[in-house]
């Protein structure tokens, strides 16, 4: 009688289990879907913002993002005779052009692209400067140029007309001084790292704070606020959010006159 009621209620006992565990699977498969499903219209669309090229407010600041298809702007070069790319036919990866003691960093930031800059440096002798119009890309690239960059006690600047977005303020942040008019344009998003390009976040969590955490650490070396990545963290990858001239001289992209010694020891 023992063993005819101890099967039965064994029975019963693995399908409670078995079907607390198919709800809990259940539960999570319904709430990814509905995630992914309120997330597919802004795949579709991208963002509710303007596009790039719209004029920029404070509080107004977040603009669509699409590497591939910026639009044009207005391009100048007061001082200089340096051609410069429109963003809409950038290089697919770093170009670097020099002319005198100015070297011009321009086009995708794509893997590999930190070890040829590596390659490049040494050759280009007589640059003191470097001078970037680039919509970003590889985040650790960007990061071991920026490394390069400052080694070599070299600066940053843009000029008016010039962009630099998503990775490239990271190469930004490296000069020793770092000069940025207001006719240029700097910006930051998330990002995706390493092998989780192709996954949502959720899946790749560990990745993306561990990236999260070197970016930080790098623009603390840098001398550079890390309060600014309140807004990186906030704007979706496919959206950028323009730095105004106050901002960067608040988070200290822009270095004052007499810091350059403070910035190269940083």
């Amino acid at each position: 009688m023992t063993e005819a009621t101890e099967a039965p209620r064994g029975f019963t006992v693995r399908r409670a289990i078995l079907a607390i565990l198919g709800f809990q699977v259940g539960m999570a498969v319904v709430l990814a879907g509905s995630d992914l499903i309120g997330a597919i219209p802004q795949l579709l669309t991208g963002p509710r913002a303007p596009a790039l090229d719209a004029p920029v407010a404070p509080g107004d600041q977040v603009r669509r993002f699409r590497p591939g298809d910026l639009p044009g702007r207005e391009r100048f070069t007061p001082d200089r005779q340096t051609p410069i790319p429109d963003p809409g036919n950038m290089p697919s990866r770093l170009r670097f052009t020099i002319e005198g003691d100015l070297a011009l960093v321009t086009g995708d930031i794509s893997p590999g692209d930190a070890q040829r800059f590596a390659e490049w440096l040494p050759t280009a002798t007589d640059i003191t400067t470097i001078r970037l119009h680039s919509p970003g890309g590889s985040v650790g690239d960007a990061l071991t140029i920026g490394e390069a960059i400052r080694a070599a006690e070299l600066d940053t600047l843009m000029e008016d007309g010039d962009i630099c977005l998503s990775a490239c303020p990271y190469v930004l942040a490296s000069g020793v001084d770092r000069q940025i008019p207001d006719g240029a344009m700097v910006g930051v998003h998330q990002h995706y790292f390493g092998e989780s390009t192709a996954l949502p976040a959720f899946l790749a969590v560990e990745d993306i704070q561990r990236g999260q955490a070197d970016v930080m650490a790098y623009l603390d070396t840098m001398g550079i606020d890390v309060r600014v990545m309140q807004h990186a963290l906030s704007t979706p990858p496919e959206a950028i959010y323009v730095l105004l001239p106050e901002e960067l001289e608040q988070y200290g992209f822009v270095t004052p006159d007499g810091d350059n010694e403070e910035a190269a020891n940083g």
